[in-house]
């Protein structure tokens, strides 16, 4: 018997009916103890996942604008941290405020920055 070339076994395959096809995995999945569908589902979720934004993100200050004080009492109130630490990172344009958080909450976070008066960065 002459071996197949790939273009060969799918012209192969679209002149079947879903019957014979159906036949053909079902010989594959005896022969050689695989299952080619389960194979096609596995790879499916991967592709998608890489098309898709990342899963956390994080949220820096590119600057604080002109109300500094209404902005470090935001990190403050986002961090739980002190008055001192807050001011250090308002200080720090570029410091990461929150990391490794989802986009639904930098967003949020950003929003209130941004009410604050501070321009926001999103990674």
């Amino acid at each position: 018997m002459a071996k197949l070339n790939k273009d060969d076994f799918i012209s192969a395959l679209k002149e079947m009916n879903l019957l014979e096809i159906k036949e053909l995995v079902d010989a594959m999945k005896e022969e050689f103890g695989v299952d080619p569908s389960a194979v096609a589902v596995a790879a499916g979720p991967a592709v998608a996942a890489e098309d898709s934004e990342p899963a956390t993100v994080t949220v820096s200050i590119s600057e604080a604008g002109p109300s500094k004080v209404q902005v470090i009492k935001v990190v403050r109130e986002i961090t739980g941290l002190g008055l001192k630490e807050s001011k250090d990172l308002v200080d720090n344009a570029g410091s990461p405020i929150k990391e490794n958080i989802s986009v639904e909450e930098a967003n949020e976070i950003k929003a209130k920055l941004e009410e604050a008066g501070a321009t926001v960065e999103v990674k």
